[in-house]
């Protein structure tokens, strides 16, 4: 196999780095006759998309696996070649075995109760009680982590409401942890949040009805948030599309109004934030560069932003980023990645598995 060398500068320090890529991992010892790809450019470990929906069609409802791979494909061209899956109707283990395509951490099917989700994407669970077991079947269907629908629209109600009671979360999330993996939930409103964080989950998506009370929460049982920012730009055409039941339509309207100020108090009170789309459904994939340029815009630096879909998320997911001997997975350019979206999304070079892939290939 050919032994590759790139060189340039690197982030967060913005300091000099040299690498070797050798059976596809990483050397930060020379290697001879390597082949240089870079001497003077920016080079970060690969993107992370921290909320993605790799086998749910644009538009909703599973994808096939030709469509999943497409999806794939458009993450690696824009850089994102470490995707969470939070939640897909489909195995999409199979894309493993695709050596030019992003890795996938997933998490399974997504947990709700009937008729509190969307249609045909989640795993249903009639009784409180069986959530343990659900929770249990998901970690060990995926890859470390858990996906719960913690709120969604009640429609005898007409607005959102959570799921499931505080006291069976806590023993669900107990055994998620037994089977070595996390829990993450999908949150809207503000209700859902409390039992939640104090029944020890270990992620919270979109948190738009996050409140100073409950970012306090967080921050004391360390738990991370991932905003979706670019998922919550649509709350206004959910809202105008649920004129049926206004109290919810006005309650998406003032998530949507707020979320800024919600994410930067977040930010601000020490919450550990990651970057990720929920591409899939209503969400193009590829568009993590928008989402770390949407938190930038709400008051991360550019540098943490960025971190946020790179170094830091790779580590809190448990991947290594430039050690000696990590997968060698990353991107070169040839202009400061954080310039904008469109410098960030279009990397000269992507390097997978130790593979050297011109974007669009």
């Amino acid at each position: 196999m050919t032994a590759y060398r790139v060189c340039g500068r690197t982030l967060p320090d913005e300091g000099p780095i040299e690498l070797w890529i050798v059976d596809g991992k990483i050397s930060v010892e020379p290697v001879r006759n390597a082949q240089t790809l870079c001497e003077n450019g920016w080079i970060l470990p690969g993107l992370v998309d921290a909320h993605c929906h790799v086998g749910i069609r644009y538009g909703g409802g599973p994808e096939d696996l030709a469509g999943a791979i497409e999806q794939a494909k458009t993450e690696r061209d824009v850089g994102a070649l470490l995707l969470r899956d939070a939640g897909s109707p489909i195995d999409t283990r199979e894309l493993d075995d695709y050596d030019d395509l992003p890795r996938i951490i997933r998490a399974g099917r997504h947990i709700a109760t009937p008729k509190r989700y969307i249609r045909g994407l989640a795993v249903d669970i009639e009784d409180d009680s069986q959530l343990p077991e659900a929770v249990v079947q998901q970690a060990r269907f995926g890859d470390g982590w858990v996906k719960l629908i913690g709120d969604w629209i009640d429609r005898s109600v007409g607005d959102l409401r959570p799921l499931w009671d505080e006291k069976i979360l806590k023993t669900a999330i107990d055994a998620a942890h037994a089977e070595g993996a996390r829990v993450t939930a999908h949150v809207f409103g503000e209700d859902a949040l409390p039992g939640l964080i104090s029944a020890g989950i270990d992620c919270i998506e979109h948190g738009t009805g996050l409140t100073d009370e409950t970012i306090e929460m967080m921050v004391e049982h360390k738990t991370a948030l991932v905003p979706t920012l670019v998922n919550i730009a649509t709350f206004p055409d959910i809202a105008a599309s649920a004129s049926n039941y206004p109290v919810y339509a006005r309650h998406m309207r003032d998530l949507h109004a707020r979320v800024a100020t919600t994410v930067g108090r977040a930010h601000d009170a020490g919450v550990k934030i990651y970057a990720g789309t929920d591409a899939g459904g209503s969400i193009r994939h590829g568009r993590i560069a928008d989402e770390v340029q949407a938190l930038t815009d709400v008051g991360l630096t550019p540098t943490e932003a960025l971190g946020a879909a790179s170094w830091t998320a790779r580590s809190w997911l448990g991947w290594p980023g430039f050690e000696h001997g990590a997968p060698a997975d990353l991107l070169v350019y040839s202009v400061d990645p954080r310039t904008g979206p469109d410098v960030l999304s279009a990397p000269d070079l992507v390097v997978l598995r130790g593979v050297p892939r011109p974007t669009g290939s």
